[in-house]
């Protein structure tokens, strides 16, 4: 009887995560839908400033670090995008969403303050998700201002998906479910007047967002969870190639890489596994996390070949990322130093830990912003 109990209450949890995501989707249309209503052909001039793409990098580093979600961060840059903002614009954005989601896991970090070793072995086990992400933006973003290789893989990626549809004669199922909420949302609010109107969108999407998502969040952590520490368990040990496509699997599973390797942090501070162990595993985490931008992406209402680009573009730089770093000898293990170097600088001074955290995530990005909008 409890068995049959618990059964039917997965399957109703289930079918809410289902409904969730369907709004997050609808969301995103919105978000597209109000921007391109409200800026007509002027997007380009309204990010002007942050043609510089430090600013770019900036903004999507701060939007994640106070919001906590890059995954939030990033539906919303594949909403704009489909209403107009240029994809270079975008791109840096994304990188700097990567940066901010690292704050969650480095909070939680601080649980394990009270015992020097413990929170020595937690804040590098945080830390290595951070210094990882700051090393492919030194890598990727130069790369990107010079040759716009990101741009380009995405837009072809994009196109091969467009084509398909298009030869399939443009059925597109999931537009389709999304456009009674978002065709009659768009009715009634640019009524309104295209600017009225599309800001109302802009807001209601970026709103609807914030609460699929929490709630999604808190869903699959109670469905996933638990399956998600016998993955990392099982995988943990077995080497990197199986730590990093365990790492993706359960972000894809539990849809926030922050819960993904916040679950390490604990594991590390105990001593249960290595730094090294658990490295591959946050690799993972990276990749997982493009998952929800690529399904936001698939039924927007707008510029949706832009909106996928973006979204590829998403997934491209952390794969690439993973390749590269994790691929490269020289490279593989600096973030890895690093966080080890930070963690016992941390535990013999605690006010180290709360200027990396208020540095690295604000103070910072902050400064870079006042100066680029100088320069």
């Amino acid at each position: 009887m409890l068995e049959a109990t618990s059964s039917k209450s997965n399957m109703i949890q289930w079918l809410a995560v289902a409904m969730l995501v369907y709004f997050l989707v609808c969301a995103v249309g919105l978000i597209g839908s109000g921007f391109k209503a409200a800026t007509g052909d002027e997007a380009k001039e309204m990010f002007a400033f942050a043609t510089n793409p430090f600013a770019g990098l900036v903004v999507g580093t701060v939007a994640t670090a106070l919001i906590q979600s890059s995954s939030t961060v990033t539906s919303i840059i594949v909403g704009l995008v489909a209403g107009g903002l240029p994809v270079s614009v975008a791109v840096p954005m994304v990188m700097g969403a990567n940066i901010g989601t690292s704050i969650t896991n480095t909070i939680v970090s601080l649980g394990h303050v009270r015992e020097k070793k413990e929170f020595a072995r937690a804040f590098s086990a945080a830390t290595v998700h951070d210094f990882f992400n700051l090393l492919s933006v030194v890598i990727f973003l130069p790369l990107e201002m010079a040759f716009g290789f990101l741009e380009k893989i995405g837009g072809a990626l994009a196109g091969l998906f467009v084509v398909e549809n298009a030869s399939m004669g443009n059925l597109n199922f999931v537009k389709a479910a999304t456009k009674p909420v978002v065709g009659n949302a768009k009715h009634y609010a640019l009524e309104l007047g295209d600017q009225v109107g599309g800001v109302l969108l802009i807001v209601g999407g970026v709103v609807l967002i914030f609460i699929t998502i929490h709630y999604v969040g808190k869903l699959l952590k109670q469905l996933m969870v638990g399956k998600a520490k016998e993955i990392m368990h099982a995988a943990i040990g077995k080497g990197p190639i199986s730590g990093i496509v365990s790492g993706t699997i359960v972000t894809v599973f539990v849809q926030s890489s922050s819960t993904t390797t916040s679950l390490m942090v604990p594991l590390a501070g105990s001593g249960a596994f290595g730094l090294k162990q658990i490295y591959p595993f946050t690799l993972g985490a990276n990749i997982g996390t493009c998952i929800t931008a690529l399904l936001a992406a698939t039924a927007v209402d707008g510029n949706a070949n832009a909106a996928l680009q973006i979204a590829f573009i998403h997934l491209t730089y952390n794969v690439l990322g993973v390749l590269i770093i994790y691929g490269i000898p020289l490279l593989r293990f600096m973030p890895v130093r690093a966080a080890e170097w930070l963690g016992v600088t941390a535990a013999e001074n605690k006010f180290v830990a709360l200027a990396y955290i208020l540095g690295v995530f604000f103070i910072i990005p902050g400064i870079c912003l006042g100066v680029s909008s100088i320069v």
